[in-house]
């Protein structure tokens, strides 16, 4: 079964893939002002929005700690299964835009399938989610767990506050939260399984290791008041990728292209260009 995907305007294909708990309508102020210079392709994951049908790759054991070696590796074939569909829907070379979970998924598939991803654009994106002994920028652990038991116990009442902590501190904070609720189950509700595995990915995965072999050009934007994934994250790889810069968004918190379209688009549009 195919993934759902809403294509938007001509010329060279840029893909959008959405953070954890959302779906591919999250982008669409400005997939619109994108698609005045690109074939923009906003995708909806496995178990979102109307790819909800489609099945979410699971991992068997889910109680290992994070920043465990055990935890990474049970983690790394639900990564690499949603990639694997990525890579079937799209099998032609594209720029890549990726938020949060979006680009933990966009990293691993651009050092998998290097010929696939011509550049990248990561949106307020981390290697590493979670905390660890020799990784500051990450959320506590106990927090991460505190929210995969909250989701089996109310997912929808979870969701919620994870949007709400996605936009504390942001300029327009209110107008953005309702926006954000509004758009949240717009599609229906995700399925249960694929937010498990999201959450695992983001409590799991790693992908320090392999970021100096990622060469593509990549544009990271951070958020300057990002309290999930703050800007030393964007800062660390652009340190580590050989061809990375970041462009930092005063007064965005993790969804600076809801709070600060025109400063995004912008900032994509000259990237691509180059």
């Amino acid at each position: 079964m195919s993934l759902h995907v809403e294509s938007i305007g001509s010329g060279e294909p840029l893909l959008l893939i959405h953070g954890w708990g959302m779906h591919g309508g999250v982008w669409t102020d400005v997939a619109q002002k994108l698609s005045e210079d690109f074939q923009v392709l906003s995708v909806d994951l496995p178990g979102y929005g109307y790819s909800r049908d489609v099945g979410w790759v699971e991992r068997s054991d889910t109680h290992h700690g994070a920043g465990s070696e055990d935890g990474y590796r049970y983690a790394q074939p639900i990564l690499q299964g949603v990639v694997d569909q990525l890579s079937a829907q799209f099998p032609e070379t594209l720029n890549v835009c990726g938020w949060s979970l979006g680009g933990q998924l966009a990293l691993h598939w651009a050092a998998r399938e290097p010929a696939k991803v011509r550049r990248l654009v990561l949106v307020t994106s981390t290697p590493c989610f979670a905390e660890r002994d020799d990784w500051l920028f990450g959320m506590a652990g106990e927090v991460l767990a505190k929210f995969a038991d909250e989701l089996e116990q109310n997912h929808a009442a979870t969701l919620r506050r994870f949007i709400a902590l996605q936009l504390r501190g942001s300029e327009n904070e209110r107008e953005l939260l309702a926006l954000l609720r509004e758009r949240l189950f717009s599609r229906g509700e995700p399925d249960m399984g694929a937010l498990r595995g999201g959450l695992e990915i983001l409590r799991d995965a790693d992908l320090r290791a392999g970021l100096a072999e990622i060469a593509q050009p990549t544009l990271l934007i951070a958020g300057g008041r990002d309290k999930l994934t703050p800007p030393e994250a964007s800062y660390y790889l652009a340190q580590t990728m050989p061809s990375a810069r970041v462009v930092e968004v005063a007064g965005a918190s993790h969804a600076p292209f809801l709070s600060h379209p025109g400063i995004f688009v912008e900032q994509v549009k000259s990237f691509l260009h180059e």
